[in-house]
């Protein structure tokens, strides 16, 4: 009899490990595998987080995006709206992104350098930097060659590219302390 109810016992320990082990793997497979990389699952990520836009005027900021004076990045889209105080926007254009892209969200412009050396080794210049990631500095600039980041494999860099006019533009309006806002 006790070597039955041994056998009832590992049996049911051995299910026990089974479902756990099955309902770890369901729970891990929808998570992402980290900031900037993508899901697990393969899945999009929920339509509803992607801020709407204007279809009748496509230049207006991305509903959602805040009010007031700001400078405002699509994630998604690589664009970026500066708006005024009146809420007009005084500029849009496209941006080429680096390869670690910041959390949607609202921060601040806390540094810029009128001229440096960008982390793929391409002169830059009006940088205008708002966060990190991971340690890597995330902000705007200009290669003065005017090339895009070259990004090689592997490559954590977090300068998100634009033309020279667009970032004397970016450098004159996003001093120290102005709201920028990350949508997807």
């Amino acid at each position: 009899m006790a070597s039955s109810s041994s056998s009832t016992v590992a049996g049911l320990t051995a299910a026990a490990l089974v479902t756990v082990g099955v309902l770890a793997y369901q729970a891990s497979a929808g998570v992402p595998a980290g900031p900037g990389e993508p899901r697990a699952s393969g899945a999009p990520a929920a339509a509803a987080s992607k801020a709407p836009r204007d279809r009748t005027d496509p230049a207006a900021p991305p509903a959602g995006s805040g009010t007031g004076e700001r400078v405002v990045y699509s994630v998604d889209d690589d664009r970026v709206w500066l708006v005024g105080a009146d809420g007009r926007v005084r500029r849009a254009f496209p941006v080429t992104p680096g390869a670690v892209d910041p959390e949607p969200g609202t921060y601040e412009v806390t540094s810029r350098s009128k001229r440096v050396t960008g982390s793929d080794g391409v002169p830059v210049e009006h940088v205008v930097r708002f966060t990190s990631v991971d340690g890597v500095a995330i902000g705007f600039s200009a290669a003065v060659d005017g090339s895009a980041p070259r990004l090689g494999p592997g490559a954590r860099t977090g300068g998100i590219r634009q033309s020279r006019a667009d970032g004397a533009a970016m450098w004159s309006f996003a001093t120290i302390g102005q709201k920028v806002v990350v949508v997807r």
